[in-house]
């Protein structure tokens, strides 16, 4: 893992403004697309054509199907028929993306706030398109003034902090272990804990917290549209 605070930049500037891209969390994102990319093609290129699923199609069908029963369970049919496939591929990428720091020179996205918060922001967006659709807009806009009406700001300011939560936990968690990993190296030399931390950060911490994402996804969509 490398130092923290190095940062890649590239600066693209607009008349009086500057925009800032980190670099290095843009290559790692496409790497980690490509090979969702790749995963989903060698999943399913085989799978109409032979009555004994692969190795690969049968773990992609293993995850497809335990979260469309997750999905299910909290939104019902209709709604796990439209939103399950969004929220396969999220969890896809979270876990790809906290695991793919456990390679050397890679690092994770999620360690980036930038990347935790737009998912983050992304997941408020759907959850409350799904709710005007269910609802309607008008009994959608009557819920932020219940039970009266000074509740308002209160239930506004509520659904903002539901997305610094679910976006400052992953961003925390991931940033943590890997703070947590570069101190004991520096101390350890990379001798023994080092590679046990990577494990543990990296693979067991890493699907934990993109499972919690993801269910806590599930539970706003699911709360938004009931």
């Amino acid at each position: 893992m490398g130092e923290l605070g190095r940062i890649h930049q590239i600066l693209v500037h607009l008349g009086n403004y500057t925009m800032t891209f980190n670099l290095e969390v843009m290559i790692m994102t496409w790497i980690v697309f490509s090979f969702l990319l790749f995963f989903g093609y060698m999943t399913a290129r085989k799978s109409s054509n032979s009555l004994r699923p692969g190795p690969l199609q049968v773990v992609g069908e293993l995850l497809v199907s335990n979260l469309y029963t997750l999905t299910e369970d909290a939104m019902g049919t209709d709604l796990a028929k439209k939103y399950s496939p969004m929220i396969s591929a999220l969890f896809l990428f979270l876990l790809i993306s906290n695991w793919i720091g456990v390679i050397p020179i890679f690092e994770e996205p999620t360690k980036d706030l930038n990347t935790t918060l737009s998912m983050g922001m992304m997941v408020f967006v759907v959850s409350h398109y799904a709710g005007i659709r269910a609802k309607g807009l008008k009994a959608y806009l009557r819920a932020y003034v219940e039970p009266i009406f000074f509740m308002a700001p209160l239930n506004i300011i509520g659904e903002i902090a539901k997305v610094v939560s679910i976006s400052f936990r992953l961003f925390g968690n991931i940033m943590g272990g890997s703070i947590i990993i570069l101190v004991i190296t520096y101390l350890c030399y990379s001798l023994i804990l080092p590679p046990f931390l990577y494990a543990f950060f990296g693979l067991f911490v890493g699907t934990i917290q993109a499972f919690v994402f993801t269910m806590l996804s599930i539970v706003y969509i699911s709360v938004m549209v009931n």
